[in-house]
């Protein structure tokens, strides 16, 4: 009996993806297809271009020629002023930058995607903040509520190397201004 009744429970809270097909069989077997391996929308967002240290971009100006070294290793001749604090040093450089395409990024499934998409390669590992920053909660956007919009993408206010924002020296409060009669 408290089996039956554990089983009825389960059923009932657990939430179970609802399949809703057209009358037929086929309509039901090409829903289930489909559900099966959804497609995965992509969504262009209008973003300011990223911001590039000066004689930095494009990269291949540099490495054209240089083979890619996939060993992680700390930088010895250029480079040197990046210090990668991204994710406690779990990653490391060609993890996000295209080893290959020098002018790209990487997503984790190996596709190049231009600077201007960078926010696709941050919502890997950060997709409530991804969510966020499409809705205009998280970061900054400028426009119309109802028309267009700029985004400003992750990197005009983190440091893609080290996100974390620094601590800063807070204020002393507001001064109450003087009151004069009334």
């Amino acid at each position: 009996m408290k089996r039956r009744i554990i089983l009825i429970l389960l059923m009932t809270l657990v939430p179970r993806p609802v399949l809703v097909a057209q009358a037929g069989d086929s309509a039901r077997s090409r829903m289930q297809d489909a559900t099966a391996n959804p497609p995965i929308p992509i969504v262009s967002w209008f973003v300011t271009p990223p911001t590039f240290a000066e004689g930095i971009f494009p990269c291949s100006n540099c490495h054209a020629e240089m083979p890619p070294d996939l060993t992680r290793r700390v930088l010895q001749d250029e480079h040197t002023a990046i210090d990668l604090r991204h994710a406690a040093g779990l990653f490391w450089c060609l993890d996000c930058h295209h080893p290959e395409n020098r002018d790209t990024l990487r997503l984790a499934t190996g596709e190049g995607i231009p600077f201007t998409e960078s926010y696709r390669l941050c919502g890997q590992c950060h997709s409530k903040k991804l969510r966020d920053w499409q809705a205009g909660i998280h970061g900054r956007r400028t426009g119309q509520w109802n028309g267009d919009k700029e985004y400003l993408l992750c990197t005009r206010c983190h440091d893609p190397h080290d996100p974390k924002f620094k601590a800063l020296t807070p204020m002393p409060p507001p001064e109450r201004p003087d009151r004069t009669g009334h």
